[in-house]
């Protein structure tokens, strides 16, 4: 056996030199070695609604979103959601890269490509060897807050967001630079706990930017950074079925700036605290059959003041708004899903100078999909939506039924999501 090392050893010197026989601890370190996967993900859409593009534009949710649908100019920035047009869209071209920096340090980008121009979607590296359980992350990056909103959009069980968070967050979620920090607890049954600090800048609900003139704003900026989440997490098994509970807050500065609206132009500056809680049990007949049942609850509390652009007036104003989404998917086999989501916003209670403001408090959605997987690579997805939670200008509610088809195509090696 000595001789065989001896013999081992002399000809790894010969063939590749004897700094490949040191100890790990003395060999050099070449960042070579770690060459970045890199992926890309096409995601585009046919989308049938019984509302004209322009219609669609314009509705909102009183007191609470506009913009939800549709393309929208912001000043010089043009800005479309998913799936936004009647006929062909192009959602995005999505380009991500990861790779292990060196012994101590990972690092991934993913950056989406649109008709509308380019956008770091995400740019961050994280920790590998801190030690008591610790990881720290930092660049830009989806938050841990809930369950959906840390995934991509190509990884959701549906084609657009829950309705809870794109009225409270927006079609990104909370996507902000900043620095994040999570400990794995030492148990037996996975607990982790996250707090992150942010720039805050999420145009629906947090932001930290100046609102009117550079030099004389209406609104003066808000100290950076202006957002800050936390958020506990656990996960076990029974059987064949995995349980995952978590809970998330964050707080921050408010910054909302509709001076652009061409009806009512105000903008929104205070303090805003959105409690979260979500609930995912997934049941595993088999590899590839199972049963997923996911739900998510969101509150909003909003405490500042509103004012009227154009005008002196404004009115000190508090808004207490909830909902939740519950959706239960069944996968069938390796190629075939299928799944129906209920959303709903059922809280809307909004004060302005302490007298109440009459408002719906009754938004509603519901989805069904049907999913084909050819393979893990490819995936098209035919969706129906009847929207109920939306409303014209005149404060009338309209009812938008839309027949989706969206195919997502990926090529390249891409990292594994989250369970």
């Amino acid at each position: 056996m000595k001789k065989l090392i001896l013999l081992s050893t002399l000809t790894s010197s010969l063939l590749f030199g004897a700094a490949e026989v040191l100890p790990v601890e003395k060999r050099s370190f070449t960042q070579s070695q770690y060459m970045p996967d890199i992926s890309l993900i096409l995601d585009a859409s046919f989308v049938n609604r019984n509302k004209t593009d322009t219609e669609v534009s314009h509705l909102e949710i009183p007191g609470i979103a506009h913009g939800l649908i549709g393309s929208h100019a912001h000043g010089e920035h043009a800005h479309a959601t998913y799936n936004a047009n009647n006929g062909f869209n192009i959602n995005y071209a999505e380009l991500v890269m990861s790779s292990s920096v060196d012994p101590y340090f990972t690092m991934d980008g993913v950056f989406h490509f649109s008709e509308h121009g380019v956008a770091i979607e995400e740019a961050y590296f994280t920790t590998t060897s801190l030690p008591q359980g610790l990881r720290l992350r930092a660049g830009k990056f989806n938050s841990n807050f809930g369950r959906i909103n840390e995934q991509h959009h190509h990884y959701w069980d549906f084609g657009e967001m829950p309705l809870v968070y794109d009225a409270f967050l927006g079609m990104h979620g909370i996507n902000e630079i900043g620095v994040q920090l999570q400990y794995l607890a030492p148990f037996s049954e996975y607990l982790m706990l996250g707090v992150e600090v942010l720039q805050g800048e999420n145009a629906q609900t947090f932001g930290i930017g100046a609102i009117g003139d550079n030099e004389d704003p209406l609104i003066d900026a808000a100290d950076a950074p202006g957002l800050f989440v936390g958020y506990i997490k656990t996960a076990y098994d029974i059987g064949d079925t995995t349980i995952m509970p978590g809970i998330s807050y964050a707080r921050g500065s408010s910054r909302i700036d509709h001076s652009e609206d061409e009806e009512n132009p105000h903008a929104f500056s205070g303090m805003t605290s959105l409690y979260g809680a979500d609930l995912t049990v997934k049941h595993y007949y088999d590899s590839y059959s199972f049963l997923s049942w996911q739900s998510e609850w969101m509150m909003r509390k909003m405490d500042g003041r509103t004012y009227a652009i154009g005008t002196d007036k404004s009115a000190q104003t508090q808004k207490n708004q909830s909902g939740f989404y519950s959706q239960l998917v069944y996968g069938m086999n390796k190629n075939w899903r299928m799944g129906a989501r209920y959303d709903l916003i059922y809280q809307n209670d909004v004060e302005k100078n302490s007298v109440t403001v009459d408002l719906p408090n009754d938004f509603n959605r519901y989805s069904a999909m049907i999913e084909y997987h050819p393979s893990e690579f490819s995936r098209f997805r035919l969706q129906y939506n009847n929207n109920n939670a939306l409303y014209n200008e005149e404060g009338e509610q309209q009812h938008v039924n839309t027949l989706m088809l969206q195919a997502n195509i990926s090529i390249g090696a891409h990292g594994a999501h989250a369970f």
